[in-house]
This record gives structure tokens, sequence and C-alpha cells, in this order.
């Protein structure tokens, strides 16, 4: 018996599972588990649907879950001030004039060249370093933006008697450490230190902007590559020129305004004495007031017991909010237990989702449990910034196909938190983002030629020859690429994405063949009228079945100017009226659910 707390959010962690017979059995067409993972991987989220239903059928699986009946949701929307989106694209100005100076460190460097790439593993990781520093950040400056909004929403919960439960992914605890190791302990009671999502960056500029020197040389074959240069004592030679413009960025960079973590917002804004703190913290920089009434920052300690008694204080409603992180998000309770003193509607706020499907799920399980005294009202959140759909976008695909593995259907992996239009990794999606690029390479986005586009994003699109490159950046690329962008760049190229993608979702919907996966039909009667059986398994005697039904649905009386708006708007449609009843009616083509 294979058993498992947490549902598989991708085919190959079915993987370990290789006792079910899924391939290398005559009762599936799989030679190997090799072959499994890459058929259900090109089948999509549709072939895991097929599989977790076939297997349920066979009675080699089952999947058991709380339901969600009573659970309310109710997105909370962030939109930048004034001023929020103009640190934004202040900091989104800094990474191009980090991106375009690390173009020319590279050449400084004698890591690239006016020919092309003279050493590819340096130019790979000061890329790769670049990258996900810029995603890092990004990613911890929307949370940290949103967070006044969560706050307001937190205050409202107090005053209505709620108790209020914030989900986040980081604590920010490494950046902290690296920040205290650089200062005395004797000065940690009396604290002027910053420790934001800026640090992250200072950090790159510091320890992984490319700076060291290579020497060109040319192989047997004549070919020009280039290593790194060493002084007779072994230590790495620095180039001046690279050294100058990362001193000048750091510069720059430490001139822009500090955005404080979410985690911090909110210890300091209700203080310690309200809410619980539930993370992998040791220690944690606090406001606390001195004799002199004078409010300083100090470092407080955190025990290996401070998980525990910061739970039963929230529990027993010491303290009503409480924020918790990975570290807290599997093996703890934090509902409305009816053997608890605290019974107050949880409002849980999803503030940070991660990258992991089933942890968020975990996570969400926290506030929903059995014996409680009322569901939660689950709150995810969101920015008005475009190119942070990005991160909402991976955490609804995998919850897709958690859903699709362990329930045979892909919207109860999310239990309805997410709508499917967050989903921008979907295959229409794709499509669009394929045309946007034909778009872009020919001259037909206004306000955005492709020469701006890749200067801005650092994307290259075409040829030597000019033309477009068959392989073309995936959808996350872009999108991060999108995160570095002015706020008023990323909604114009973002509006002309969207109007793609829903021209791509339409198209596949009037023909017929858009996939939403499993779905419900409600209509007014539904009459089986054939019913066939297509497979029955040789071993099991599970059958497979095709149903065909008569469906009929309630008419929907139009108003004389919407039926004539729809009439001229569709070609196809023809005006009629009833012999019979004089009634006007329009016939609109449409398209088999088959």
């Amino acid at each position: 018996v294979y058993v498992s707390a947490t549902g598989a959010t991708a085919a190959e962690n079915l993987a370990y599972a290789q006792r079910l017979g899924i391939w290398g059995s005559e009762d599936f067409p799989f030679a190997n588990r090799a072959e499994f993972v890459a058929a259900i991987e090109d089948g999509g989220v549709a072939a895991m649907e097929a599989l977790a239903r076939d297997l349920k059928s066979l009675g080699l699986y089952t999947s058991r879950s709380l339901p969600y009946d009573g659970v309310e949701y109710d997105l909370l929307e962030h939109e930048l001030t004034e001023e929020q989106i103009r640190i934004y694209n202040a900091y989104a100005d800094a990474f191009q004039v980090i991106h375009n100076n690390l173009t020319a460190a590279l050449e400084a460097a004698n890591i690239t060249s006016e020919t092309g790439t003279l050493n590819r593993n340096a130019k790979a990781a000061a890329r790769s370093a670049f990258e996900s520093t810029k995603q890092r950040f990004f990613s911890h400056l929307i949370t940290s933006m949103m967070t006044p909004t969560l706050i307001g929403a937190i205050e409202q919960d107090r005053a209505d008697g709620h108790s209020a439960v914030v989900q986040i992914v980081s604590t920010g605890e490494a950046l902290m450490e690296r920040r205290l190791a650089e200062i005395p302990a004797e000065e940690w009671s009396d604290l002027h230190v910053d420790v934001t999502p800026r640090e992250y960056v200072l950090g790159y500029l510091m320890h992984s902007f490319p700076t060291q020197l290579f020497e060109e040389y040319s192989d047997a074959e004549g070919n020009i590559y280039s290593r790194p240069v060493h002084d007779a004592e072994g230590n790495a030679v620095q180039c001046r020129e690279a050294a100058r413009r990362r001193d000048e960025m750091i510069e720059r960079l430490a001139s822009l305004p500090p955005v404080g973590s979410a985690l911090d917002q909110i210890l300091h804004h209700f203080g310690t004495d309200t809410v619980a703190e539930v993370t992998g913290r040791s220690r944690r920089i606090v406001k606390k007031t001195g004799r002199d009434g004078i409010d300083r920052r100090a470092v407080e300690n955190r025990p290996g017991s401070a998980n525990l008694a910061e739970t039963q204080s929230f529990m027993n409603d010491d303290k009503i909010v409480l924020v918790f992180s990975d570290a807290g998000g599997t093996g703890r309770s934090y509902h409305a237990d009816l053997g608890a003193k605290n019974q107050r509607l949880r409002k849980h706020y999803l503030l940070e989702a991660g990258w992991r499907a089933d942890n968020a799920i975990q996570g969400l399980g926290r506030t929903h449990r059995t014996n409680q005294a009322q569901p939660p009202l689950f709150r995810p959140m969101a920015a008005n910034v475009k190119a942070g759909k990005r991160f909402l976008s991976t955490i609804a695909r995998r919850l897709d196909t958690l859903g699709a593995i362990t329930r045979g259907q892909r919207q109860t992996g999310g239990a309805g938190l997410f709508r499917s239009e967050d989903n921008l990794e979907s295959p229409y999606a794709r499509a669009a983002l394929r045309q946007f690029y034909h778009l872009l390479h020919q001259g037909k986005i206004e306000g955005c030629s492709l020469t701006t586009f890749e200067a801005v994003t650092g994307l290259s699109l075409t040829t030597e020859e000019g033309g477009l490159r068959d392989e073309l950046p995936p959808i996350t690329t872009w999108l991060n690429r999108l995160l570095a962008l002015r706020i008023e760049t990323q909604n114009l190229l973002f509006e002309v994405f969207e109007q793609l993608m829903t021209a791509r979702i339409e198209g596949a919907i009037a023909a017929g063949n858009y996939d939403k996966g499993l779905e419900t039909i409600t209509a007014e009667s539904i009459i089986v009228t054939d019913r066939r059986t297509v497979y029955t398994h040789p071993v099991s005697g599970a059958q497979s079945h095709v149903l065909t039904v008569a469906r009929k649905d309630r008419i929907r009386p139009l108003g004389l100017s919407e039926a004539l708006a729809i009439a001229r708007a569709e070609p196809q449609s023809v005006l009629l009226v009833n012999a019979r009843s004089s009634r006007a009616a329009i016939q609109l083509p449409t398209a088999s659910l088959m």
C-alpha cells in the first residue's frame, strides 16, 4: 500500500508507485516508466484526469479530502498607490541599468566579445544569478506592497470580532542573519539596520556581479575562448571597469526607498502581543519600548518551543492574528476548533502562495478541519501588477494538475481558489504568446517596437538574418522579464497578450474543442437516450460507458435591442417567427459538445 499525505503535482510524482502496474503490464499501454510519464505529460491535464479516474475504477487508487462546503472565497486586490508605482518604476529602471551594465561588464571582463561568447559557463552563471535575483526581488516587492491593504483588512477583522490567519512563504531569515552577522552583538538591543527585499539586489551586486577578469586564449583548432586570470599568489584578478560599474550601481540602489518585508510590517504594526508567529525563524527583529518611552528595534530570540506556544496563544484567544510560513503549514491546526476558546471566524489570507501547490493546499487546510465551529473565509491576495500574475499562474497551473491527478477533476485542486484564466501556462496562452511575438516582429504592437522590447527585456527573438527564431522564449520567461519593466510598459504589453489569449479561447469555444476539463451539466431536464459499453477491463470487470443524452434548457427571453445586436454581430444568424405563437426568435450556429 502506498500512502501519502500530499498529492502529486506532476506525472513524474507517481513514478515511485511501480507496484500499481501502470507500466510494464498488460493492463496499461505503457512499456516503462519513462513512456508513462512522457505520455501523460503530452496529454496534459485531461490525460491526468482520465488516469486518476481509471485507477479509481480499477480499485487501485483512492483520494480523500475534507469537502469545502460552506467555505467562502473573497479575493482581496491591492491597487498600487501613486507612491508605490513611483517606487516600483524606480526599481525597474535600476534593474535596467544593472542589465545594461551586466552586458558591458561581461565584455569588459573578456567573458564575451563583439564576435560572441568566450566563456559560456561564466556567462550562463552571471545571467542565471541576475535573473533569479530579479524574480525573487520583485516577488518580495509586490508582496511587501500588498501588505498595507492586508493590514487594513485585519484591522477591520479585529473590529468585527474575527481572527486573521496569514499564509506566507518567505520570512527573510537568511537576509536578516546575514545583516546581523555584520553587526556586533552588543548593538543588537538598538538596531538601525535595513532588512528589506532591496538587500537581495545589493547582495547580488556585491557577491555575484561578474567583476573577475578573464583572458583570451586559443585552443589547438584556433577557437578563441577565455579563462579566469589569477595573480602570482592564486588570487582572482578584478576587472577595474566591471568593479567601477558595480560600485556605481550599489550607490544608486542604496539611494532608493526601502520597502519593509511583509512579516516585519505585520509584526511592527500590531506588535508581538497581538500577532502569533509560526515560522522557522530562530530570532527576529521587533519593536520594543524602552524606559524612556522611545521605540527601538531589537533582536528577540525564539526558542524551539516558540511555534507551539504561539499556536496555543492563538487558539486560547490571547492573540487574534496568526502568521505562518511553510514551517507552520503542516501538522498544525488553526481552525475554529470546538474544543478551543477561540472559535471566531477565521479570515485566511493567502498573501504569498509560493511555487509548490501541495504546500499551498496544506496551508489552506490549517484553518479548515473537522470539529470546527464554522468554516473559514479564504482571501487570496493579488496586486494590480500585470506581470505579478506570473506567481498566481504557476500555482494555479499546479493546482489544476494536483486536482486532476488526485481527484480526477482539475477544478478540485485549488478548491475554487483560482479561476481558469489565472493559469497563464495553458495551451491557449502559449499560442497567444507566439502570436504576440509575430505581431511584435511585424511592428504591429503600438507603443513598443521589436528593438525596444529586446533591449528592455534582454530577450533575443530574431536570428542573424532578421527572421523570427524557431525556439522562442516560453511564457514563464516572458512573464519573468516583464516583472522588471515599468508599470505602464507592463500594462501595454500585457493588454495585447490578454486580448490574443481571449481570442484564442473564444475561438476554441466557438469551434467546440475548448478543453475546460470535467463539467457538471445543468439543464431543465436531461434524458439518457442511449448507453454503450466501450471497454471492459479484463481483470476487474470495470466498464467504461458512453452516454447519449437529450438536454432541454429553459429559454431565456431576449430584448429586441439585444437580439438585433446579436444578429448584426453573427452573419450566420437567422431571425424567425413561430407560426403558432407568433413569437420572434433568433437562430444561431453552435458546435457539438463532443
